[in-house]
């Protein structure tokens, strides 16, 4: 009965003002969802799924849906019921046949989505391949080899796959449009689904005879020795695109491409962050007090850098320009950051330990003033214990 049903904008989970995309959209999302034949057996999602039908049935309609707005599901009481819908309501004028296509087509493969003819030209597919490279040869760029087996169209039968003399025939099962139709039944009738031809896969052909050379593929297999320039500033994870060394495409179709990922190994020194290298250098105790020329590796080569007097541990150096190029312009480059850090010696001779026992006491620290309490109390009598008095009372 009327007054026992849903609103049809709640049933749908839209507003009022929703358009025909997001009606449209909601329906899908449920019609996916309680299908019967998505459900099967299961009496809820029937009902769900006939509710459903049912609003996006008058809502789609712009004369229905003006109808309901206005007079509610009162406009269609005692309509003209019976006209293949459900609980007597008319669903003509409904269109659920792109709806329909793409819930059939989840359910038994293909797709009426495909549009346009299974023979048609196709790309191929591309090709991935990886490289390692040492860090400088990311930094600056680098040229690589690489040995591959490819394919190529086949010289005896021109890529057809026919036996030379012969020609591919038009598929019977398709009729050379390289897709066949399947019809499934709804609650709405008929639903057509296009899938492609299993009988050509979709080349609109069959071969007859097939070429001794290349087994009817059409294509022929080969070493190649194939070169890759690594562009300057790459890094870890990246890839290089060579155009049209993938593989061959099909129907006339373009080749793909040859994807290069590279690899690029660790350095024993330099770190990397996007254009930036970091690295960190061990100065001496000396030097960090004196200051004086210090060398730093970079990947240009050793640079010298003057340390002010009285640098401290963990300073921060910046070499502008040192970094690794753009890969966007090769002319600019990153910078190299290092980190200073004061190398403590572990082995000292007596003659060294004496002229940092020297220096400490010219500077004014208290280290030999700490060594000489030290000693103080090593030569200080311990006080005696109560039992070490007795045992001195026993002995007089």
């Amino acid at each position: 009965m009327a007054e026992s049903k849903r609103d049809y904008y709640e049933v749908l989970g839209v507003g009022r003002d929703a358009d025909d995309a997001a009606i449209k959209k909601a329906y899908r999302v449920l019609a996916k969802k309680y299908h019967p034949d998505m459900n099967p057996g299961d009496a809820e999602a029937e009902k769900k799924f006939k509710e459903a039908s049912e609003a996006y049935a008058v809502l789609s309609d712009p004369d229905k849906r003006r109808q309901y707005d206005q007079f509610g599901h009162a406009a269609f009481e005692g309509g003209a019921g019976g006209a293949g819908g459900f609980g007597g309501f008319d669903f003509n004028g409904a269109d659920f046949s792109d709806i329909f296509g793409d819930i059939f087509g989840d359910l038994f493969g293909g797709g009426r989505r495909s549009g346009r003819a299974g023979n048609g030209p196709m790309r191929g597919a591309n090709i991935r391949k990886s490289i390692r490279i040492t860090f400088e040869e990311a930094v600056f760029g680098c040229e690589k080899e690489l040995d591959l087996i490819l394919k190529d169209p086949c010289e005896s039968c021109h890529g057809t796959g026919a036996k030379p003399g012969t020609t591919p025939e038009t598929c019977p099962k398709c009729g050379g449009k390289g897709q066949v139709v399947y019809t499934s039944q709804s609650f709405f009738g008929t639903v057509q689904n296009v899938q492609t031809c299993p009988n050509c896969g979709g080349s609109g052909k069959v071969i007859k005879e097939r070429c001794p050379s290349c087994s009817g593929t059409g294509y022929t297999s080969s070493r190649k020795k194939i070169k890759v320039t690594i562009p300057a500033g790459i890094d870890n994870g990246q890839s290089v695109r060579i155009r049209d060394k993938g593989e061959p495409g099909a129907n006339g179709g373009p080749r793909g491409d040859l994807l290069v990922e590279v690899n690029v190994s660790r350095h024993p020194i330099f770190q990397r962050q996007d254009v930036h290298i970091f690295s960190t250098v061990p100065i001496s105790f000396a030097q960090a007090a004196l200051g004086g020329d210090v060398r730093i590796p970079t990947v240009d080569g050793d640079v010298l850098y003057t340390v002010k007097p009285g640098t401290k541990t963990d300073t921060k150096v910046r070499l502008k320009g040192k970094g690794v190029p753009s890969l966007r312009n090769s002319q600019v480059r990153g910078d190299h950051y290092v980190t200073l850090v004061i190398q403590t010696p572990e082995k000292l001779s007596q003659e060294a330990k004496e002229a940092l026992r020297r220096f400490d006491e010219l500077t004014g620290n208290t280290l030999h003033q700490n060594e000489a309490v030290s000693e103080k109390n090593e030569k200080k009598p311990k006080k005696k214990g109560f039992m070490d008095k007795v045992k001195e009372a026993f002995e007089e």
